[in-house]
């Protein structure tokens, strides 16, 4: 269970730094893992000291958890430690000269050109469900959302008018993305023949429904992807791999690294460099593949 300290820090982080739902969710995790491992150690959180943290890394490692999941744990250590020292409720932080560990690179999965044509060119009912979920792909591959953006996403966010989408990422933070060609397409008969047809009358503003007119999950969409995926013979398809997919392809055609970082809404460049590493192993495949000498 979480103590008054960390709920306090979890508090502040969503109304004061804008934090998401996402990013609140795994830090209580995190801290909920923390607190019983104090616990076990008859420790309390606001006297644990820097071997009681490296003890926590270790142990999580133990259990098997990623990299990147110790990572995140860590880091939601030092924030709160330092929220605590700001606090002047202790007077030093016991992760003050801890470094975050080390996660391997790992490239993106992405589709290829071919998969993603052949994904969205693939048969869709011609029902308002079929209409949806032919719209929440295009969308998800032609404008690079996060699968929380899409399904966040009001009717009055559409402007086609501008020929854009207006997207809330994380934080809140809103950015415009353009719409156009295959992924507009699809969206106006979904809202033309499709949404009214789920609404079945009920004011929601929302722009992607389920079958009972409320605004569709995560876990619906993550459904939805997953089974357009296994269509085509790709297993466990996941929203993230067409964002991934349409930067690199975006990267591949010629776009300028600044504005895929723009439009996929990262904050730093250095996020959306990955994808020219996911690039340079595209060319290296084809080289290897095409060049009659490259395999010696």
């Amino acid at each position: 269970m979480l103590d008054a300290n960390t709920k306090e820090y979890l508090s502040f982080l969503s109304v004061e730094r804008g934090a998401s739902t996402n990013t609140i969710a795994a830090y209580a995790h995190d801290f909920e893992k923390w607190c019983a491992f104090l616990e076990e150690r008859e420790v309390s959180v606001l006297s644990a000291g820097h071997d009681d943290v490296v003890a926590f890394q270790a142990r999580l490692t133990e259990e098997g958890l990623a990299a990147s999941t110790v990572k995140r744990a860590t880091s939601a250590l030092k924030g709160f430690y330092r929220f605590l020292v700001r606090e002047g409720r202790i007077a030093s932080s016991p992760c003050s000269s801890m470094a975050l560990p080390k996660v391997p690179d790992r490239l993106p999965d992405v589709l290829s050109v071919e998969q993603a044509n052949e994904l969205l060119s693939q048969d869709f009912p011609a029902s308002p469900t079929g209409l949806r979920d032919k719209a929440m792909l295009e969308v998800l591959y032609g404008c690079g959302l996060r699968a929380s953006e899409l399904v966040a996403l009001n009717v009055s966010d559409v402007l086609f008018e501008e020929g854009c989408l207006r997207a809330f990422g994380k934080g809140s933070k809103e950015r415009i993305v353009p719409i156009s060609g295959m992924a507009e397409a699809a969206l106006r008969a979904y809202l033309e023949s499709g949404r009214p047809e789920l609404a079945k009358g009920a004011r929601t503003g929302a722009l992607f429904l389920n079958a009972r007119g409320g605004r569709l999950s995560r876990q619906s969409l993550h459904a939805v992807v997953a089974r357009a995926g296994l269509a085509i013979g790709v297993r466990n398809l996941h929203p993230h791999t067409l964002r991934h997919s349409f930067a690199t392809h975006m990267l591949e055609g010629g776009a300028d690294l600044r504005v895929i970082q723009d439009i996929l809404g990262h904050a730093d460049i250095s996020t959306t460099q990955i994808y020219t590493h996911v690039s340079r192993a595209h060319v290296r495949e084809e080289y290897l593949a095409a060049h009659p000498r490259a395999r010696g």
